[in-house]
């Protein structure tokens, strides 16, 4: 008899023994070694990965990184059938509101500003998706590093969707309300690129962080798995022999993004 409550006993012990030693290998040492990889542009971690309005509001995540000069992004983007943003005036302003409401084409339309590190962004391209500009792709991008690990500049942007048009809250102008699924659209601007062989390789570094419950500058939703998609881009005037195959991630790493997929809206 005092044998068997001894056994009882063991195991009343084992039980939260072993809790909380999964507690502690899954707090202390694998969630951990998922965030300390080794990145290949260490002089960008740092960086909060997240844009800013005007107002100094939270904005869309940084979730796109491209290695390579000025006029290599240029070119890239126009081979890949992606257009400059026009400035931001009176006259392109009515214009967009014109594109909307009479669906016309204005496939270089303004993009509205964001802030990183307290700069506006220093690129602009969208594509449109169908006539109007009220359905687009675009991207923002700013210049980070003028040399990196490979001593090419290194550009970081955000990505989105832009899947209609409204008022902003703050300034009035018309802006744009953003498709909540932010990595879908940062695979689709990558595989632009690497589709129009303007891309040697591509990679993972960390962004945000996994988030389900973002809110953009203008109060839109979106989630994403907090990973941002470097491209390393030919040089202007080149075209690589073939479509990059994006190196994996460190497993951990693919495991917590896998888990991500499987808890996101989108399922």
């Amino acid at each position: 008899m005092n044998i068997g409550l001894g056994d009882r006993g063991r195991r009343y012990f084992l039980f939260p023994a072993a809790a909380i030693a999964c507690y502690v290998t899954i707090s202390y040492l694998i969630l951990p070694a998922t965030w300390s990889r080794i990145e290949r542009e260490p002089g960008l971690s740092h960086l909060p990965m997240l844009t800013s309005t005007a107002q100094g509001i939270p904005g869309d995540p940084i979730n796109v990184g491209l290695i390579g000069t000025r006029e290599g992004v240029i070119s890239a983007f126009h081979v890949a059938g992606w257009y400059p943003a026009d400035p931001i005036t009176l006259r392109t302003s009515a214009e967009i509101v014109g594109s909307v409401l009479f669906d016309r084409p204005y496939k270089d339309a303004p993009v509205s500003p964001l802030f990183f590190e307290g700069r506006r962004e220093d690129l602009a391209f969208e594509k449109p998706d169908g006539v109007s500009a009220d359905r687009r792709q675009h991207v923002r991008l700013w210049l980070v590093l003028a040399n990196g690990a490979d001593a090419s500049p290194v550009w970081l942007g955000s990505a989105t969707f832009d899947k209609g048009v409204t008022l902003s809250r703050d300034t009035g102008q018309v802006t744009h309300k953003i498709a909540p699924n932010v990595d879908e659209e940062r695979d689709q601007l990558v595989g632009d690129l690497n589709q129009a062989r303007m891309v040697t390789g591509i990679y993972q570094m960390r962004g945000i962080g996994p988030t389900l419950n973002g809110r953009n500058g203008e109060g839109d939703p979106y989630y994403t798995d907090g990973e941002i998609r470097v491209a390393t881009l030919v040089g202007r005037g080149n075209k690589a022999v073939e479509a990059a195959k994006m190196l994996p991630a460190p497993a951990l790493i693919q495991v917590k993004d896998a888990a991500f997929s499987w808890a996101s809206p989108r399922h």
